[in-house]
């Protein structure tokens, strides 16, 4: 028997065109999940979706739910339609959270309370405590949640993981990482919920390096500053473009991050992505350095598909891509890709695992794949990561009180404070 979770999409908007829906999409041609629905405010990103010209090459005759339906005019909002939709799923379904970051943990615990999987993009909430919830309400019910840290599936993560692990590069006591996103995200949706009171570019890109450097090292950080630049949206909103962040570590060493939405549209690249680390050895030093945004590959193209309409590019083949394949379309390849199909296997995994065992030994079978995905800590979990919502609250701290240092004290009750100077 193959079981193939139900999957529900609760957001219509960037993430899930660019990411998850082909992602899911390929996974439903292989069999891996079955129908699919997608939840949004209004039917305008819904109709887009399905739109989509390269979604009718890649995957021909493929196609979701909507919910509000296509025909629903897009004047009509229905904000709270995702629990009904939620409420109606099985158990132990697949719900995919594809929302801005302040809805995040309203949206997962709903569809924990629904007694359903949950794949949530990066970072799962914004406080610590709102995450110790989640994985203590998950576990309790034998729920998968999985977070879509997708750096971490990169295969220079993966052997930079390897190498570290085994002691060839030395002590981690330096750095510095970048990311920054295109100009064009000023006049997308961004200009609705990237205000400076929910979030910033540190919170919201900068996240990915803090998670991969001790996805990398196992270090923890200890101290946060993060500085951030205003700026008007075209609508009038006001939200931090760019940010600088200083992360401490536990052993001392540093971390510099700079990210931002500010990446010329006129550019070669996406964006502008990078990592650098140096570590102390025995009488040397040992360095790691990633220069993601250009892999060796340029692509320039008759008419500008490229990002914002460029012609020439810098293409990372490592990141989610379509491809030819054996099968019918195109299919998904990258480790964007990989991490989405990660969470959602584990899910299809764990449903096939306990299909013919009673509620009692099906719980404890569940429970025992969550430790094990929490140890391994490949797949980002609420147990492996939730140093991250730290991390995320600190920066938060420190931007809002223009810089100053927020630290995060560890044991029994984690927490995070402004600094006290003398």
């Amino acid at each position: 028997m193959n079981i193939k979770p139900v999957v529900t999409i609760v957001g219509g908007g960037m993430i899930t065109n660019d990411l998850i829906l082909p992602s899911i999409y390929h996974l439903q041609r292989i069999g891996v999940v079955g129908h699919i629905n997608i939840c949004a405010l209004n039917s305008t990103p819904l109709q887009a979706l399905v739109d989509n010209e390269e979604f009718a090459q890649a995957f021909p005759e493929q196609s979701f739910t909507a919910h509000p339906a296509l025909s629903e005019s897009a004047d009509n909002t229905y904000p709270d339609l995702y629990k009904e939709v939620l409420a109606n799923m099985p158990p132990r379904q697949a719900v995919v959270v594809a929302m801005p970051d302040q809805f995040h943990y309203e949206v997962v615990k709903h569809a924990l309370e629904c007694d359903q999987h949950v794949l949530c993009v990066k970072p799962l909430v914004l406080q610590y405590e709102q995450a110790e919830e989640l994985e203590a309400m998950a576990f309790e019910k034998g729920l998968f949640v999985g977070i879509e840290y997708h750096k971490r599936f990169d295969r220079r993560s993966l052997l930079a993981r390897r190498h570290h692990e085994l002691g060839h590069f030395g002590e981690f006591v330096m750095g510095e990482a970048k990311m920054i996103e295109p100009w064009l995200y000023r006049s997308s949706n961004f200009q609705n919920w990237f205000t400076c009171d929910k979030t910033d570019p540190f919170v919201y890109v900068g996240c990915h390096y803090v998670d991969l450097v001790q996805f990398i090292t196992g270090l923890h950080p200890t101290a946060i500053s993060v500085v951030g630049i205003k700026g008007t949206f075209p609508n009038g909103n006001e939200g931090y473009m760019w940010a600088n962040g200083r992360v401490i570590y536990e052993n001392g060493a540093v971390l510099s991050v700079v990210d931002g939405l500010g990446y010329p549209d006129d550019g070669a690249g996406s964006n502008e992505q990078c990592l650098t680390m140096y570590f102390e050895g025995e009488g040397k030093t040992g360095m790691l350095k990633h220069n993601d945004q250009f892999r060796g590959v340029s692509h320039s193209y008759l008419e500008g598909i490229g990002c914002a309409g460029s012609t020439f590019n810098y293409v990372n083949p490592d990141f989610y891509r379509l491809v030819p394949w054996e099968g019918e379309g195109y299919k998904p390849v990258g480790y964007d890709y990989e991490s989405v199909a990660a969470t959602i296997n584990m899910i299809h995994l764990i449903e096939n695992d306990v299909t013919s065992m009673d509620a009692d030994a099906s719980l404890n079978r569940r429970r025992e794949h969550i430790q094990r995905a929490d140890k391994k800590g490949i797949i980002a979990t609420p147990a492996n990561s939730k140093s991250n919502e730290l991390v995320v609250e600190a920066a938060r701290l420190s931007i809002l009180n223009d810089g100053r240092t927020a630290c995060i004290e560890y044991g029994d009750n984690p927490r995070v404070y402004l600094k006290e100077y003398a």
